[in-house]
């Protein structure tokens, strides 16, 4: 974990995949264990949500990960609705504001900030954690990372995800983004209008809110548990929702249910002093989806084809972006 990808966290933890979608670190072939077999080359993804109003249509494609490692993803039903769009909807998104002085102050004491993913008072793993759960971490580790002793030393929130990420390497999988850089990459080359939807939050404190945190406990057990009874029952489900999102097989996906531990892992992070004590932080993720949806009204008023992506989960979910626009009264149609 990088140290720009620890502010990140720690300052809006908004996206699902803010710590547990960062791309991996290059390892050796994985290895194929017995069970669902990966799609590999080029493949498309699913089709697109169509929201309408009259003529006015908004296409929003769905993002998700991990994905098979040897994919590629190219889809050239995106890209004709890219040729004929007029604007495009960036994901909802937080940005931090540190200012000089403020980097100044973060390059300074950055050798005592990177403890922060280890656990105060030199504790170790074990020390933290039931010994049940331990015991489990133990199988995990010996079968995901077994050369790795320095992540004992670690909080449970960043044990987690280190486990988790050299988990999705051993299976095939990846959380490299493919398809953002694609899109961003067609959406210059067709001169689409580009509309963020961003919040800005003053981090100028930055390394006095990191510090605070690295002193502060951590609710993390649930995140913990949750990763581990992940990587321990789901390894053949998420190897099959990632064939189903490369051959765009959306009703699999609906139908396969799996526990939340972005979600958890997340609010460890958000349930922490150090965040809770910062009203700007506890509000961004809700501002930024409010701008969105303030900005794809905006889009089916004036546009007519707007292409947009969020997160696949984002689209599916019934409190979701899609389903408030729908209760506006605009159209929402899924791909067949």
């Amino acid at each position: 974990m990088t140290f720009k990808q620890i502010i990140t966290t720690l300052a809006f933890c908004y996206a699902a995949n803010a710590v547990w979608a960062q791309e991996a670190t290059p390892e050796p072939e994985p290895e194929q264990e017995a069970g669902q077999v990966l799609v590999h080359g080029q493949r498309p993804g699913p089709g697109m949500w169509k929201v309408s109003k009259d003529e006015h249509v908004l296409w929003v494609f769905g993002r998700y990960g991990p994905l098979p490692a040897k994919m590629e993803w190219r889809s050239h039903e995106v890209e004709a609705v890219l040729a004929r769009s007029q604007e495009y909807l960036a994901e909802p998104d937080a940005s931090a504001k540190v200012g000089i002085w403020g980097g100044i102050k973060l390059a300074a004491s950055l050798p005592q900030l990177w403890n922060i993913q280890k656990n105060p008072d030199g504790a170790m793993l074990k020390d933290v954690v039931p010994p049940e759960t331990y015991q489990r971490w133990s199988v995990l580790k010996d079968k995901y990372m077994s050369q790795d002793d320095e992540v004992d030393r670690y909080r449970p929130f960043f044990a987690a995800n280190k486990l988790y990420t050299a988990g999705l390497q051993h299976i095939g999988l990846s959380n490299k983004d493919e398809v953002g850089p694609a899109i961003n990459k067609l959406v210059k080359q067709y001169k689409l209008k580009f509309t963020p939807s961003s919040v800005e939050v003053d981090l100028s404190d930055a390394s006095k809110l990191l510090k605070e945190f690295s002193k502060s406990g951590l609710d993390d057990a649930a995140c913990f548990s949750s990763t581990l009874a992940r990587l321990e029952a789901d390894i053949d489900h998420m190897r099959l929702r990632a064939n189903a999102w490369a051959i765009g097989d959306i009703e699999v996906i609906r139908k396969l249910d799996y526990n939340d531990h972005e979600g958890t892992c997340r609010a460890a992070i958000e349930g922490s002093a150090a965040f809770q004590s910062r009203p700007d932080l506890r509000e961004a993720r809700a501002k930024t989806r409010e701008l969105w949806l303030q900005n794809a009204q905006q889009a089916l008023e004036n546009n007519a084809t707007t292409f947009a992506m969020l997160p696949l989960k984002e689209i599916l979910s019934p409190t979701g972006l899609l389903a408030r626009l729908q209760t506006k009264g605009y159209k929402v149609v899924a791909p067949e």
